[in-house]
């Protein structure tokens, strides 16, 4: 989704058109859940080695982060998001571009 054609916005928490910088990590993952007002839980699968066994472990991990009203990404979206300063209790992180639509 090209970033110009987002020009309606007027969200001060949106880190495309508003005050919120992004630092540190930028992860990609899946949109599992959007129900919440302004909230995504985006799950991000990773691998662990296990040393003893030899082998690597699949787990996953879900984090809540700012859905902006400019991109609206709904549940099977895959996103990427951006570590931001604390928004909420618990969101650290904001979405910054749907990779593809569900």
């Amino acid at each position: 989704m090209n970033k110009n054609e987002l020009v309606d916005c007027h969200d001060p928490k949106c880190p495309i058109h508003g005050s919120v910088k992004t630092r540190g990590a930028l992860l990609t993952g899946k949109v599992v859940s959007a129900t919440a007002a302004k909230t995504a839980i985006v799950e991000i699968g990773y691998t662990v080695y296990l040393h003893k066994y030899e082998r690597y472990l699949r787990k996953r991990s879900r984090i809540p982060a700012y859905n902006p009203t400019c991109l609206a990404a709904k549940a099977g979206d895959t996103v990427q998001i951006a570590e931001t300063r604390p928004l909420s209790k618990t969101k650290s992180f904001a979405v910054v571009d749907v990779i593809k639509r569900a």
